[in-house]
């Protein structure tokens, strides 16, 4: 992607989920903005930029993330941007909800979070770095879903390690802010897009009336990595067309 500004010029950015989806959006759309950034992923992915390095990182896994931040670091220098995305969609209720698939969701979503703020946040804190740690959170964090235990609990986990991660860290200038997407059409989304009754629900749903892309999570992502919002620390920011408001 051709450079359209400098707004990251000069930091260095680890996106994690970044093989596809929402991650892919924002690793390409801060490596447009003159960023140099880590595409870490259980999936392996080419990179075609010198200024981009990929990194496969399984999150759930918290030896495999402080791995990602020490070669990011070895390969550029330094680490000011780090955006947990990465995550898995998961179904099932209080009653039918197994041990595994509550364990594997909350260990990708919430320890995968967890574990990278306390990568960054640790480097950060060493080099006095100002730096930005970004959390992948959902509307599922915000309002129930059924048929979405594990889902919905790791989500809104997502949002309080943010809060708190956010007070800890506000005193060495390092800032913590979560995402909040609504529907967007990726793969993780895609079974419900492609059946009809699903895909009317959804922008029934949402006061803009569209499902959202993941450009539109880009762009917030590229806001709270940004010193555009340099007073911005502990927030939630939702982007779901207005579900929410609802």
């Amino acid at each position: 992607m051709k450079s359209t500004s400098t707004r990251l010029q000069g930091k260095v950015a680890i996106v994690t989920g970044a093989a596809s989806g929402l991650g892919k959006a924002s690793a390409d759309l801060f490596l447009a903005n003159g960023a140099k950034v880590v595409y870490a992923d259980v999936k392996n992915i080419k990179v075609k930029s010198a200024k981009a390095l990929f990194i496969n990182c399984d999150v759930s896994s918290s030896a495999s993330v402080n791995n990602l931040v020490a070669a990011t670091v070895k390969k550029f220098g330094r680490l000011d941007i780090m955006f947990n995305n990465a995550g898995i969609a998961t179904g099932g209720t209080a009653v039918n909800t197994t041990d595994e698939i509550w364990t594997k969701t909350l260990m990708v979503n919430l320890s995968g979070a967890f574990y990278g703020t306390r990568a960054a946040a640790k480097y950060m804190q060493r080099e006095k770095i100002n730096g930005s740690i970004i959390n992948t959170a959902s509307i599922a964090g915000l309002v129930g879903f059924q048929d979405s235990l594990a889902y919905c609990s790791s989500k809104g986990g997502i949002i309080q390690l943010t809060r708190a991660a956010a007070l800890d860290l506000a005193k060495f200038g390092i800032r913590v802010n979560a995402i909040a997407p609504g529907v967007i059409d990726t793969n993780m989304t895609k079974p419900y897009l492609t059946d009809k009754n699903y895909a009317n629900f959804f922008k029934l749903s949402t006061p803009l009336g569209r499902i959202g892309v993941p450009l539109d999570i880009a762009n917030a992502a590229l806001y709270l990595a940004s010193a555009e919002s340099g007073f911005v620390t502990g927030s939630v920011l939702t982007v779901d067309g207005g579900w929410v408001a609802k």
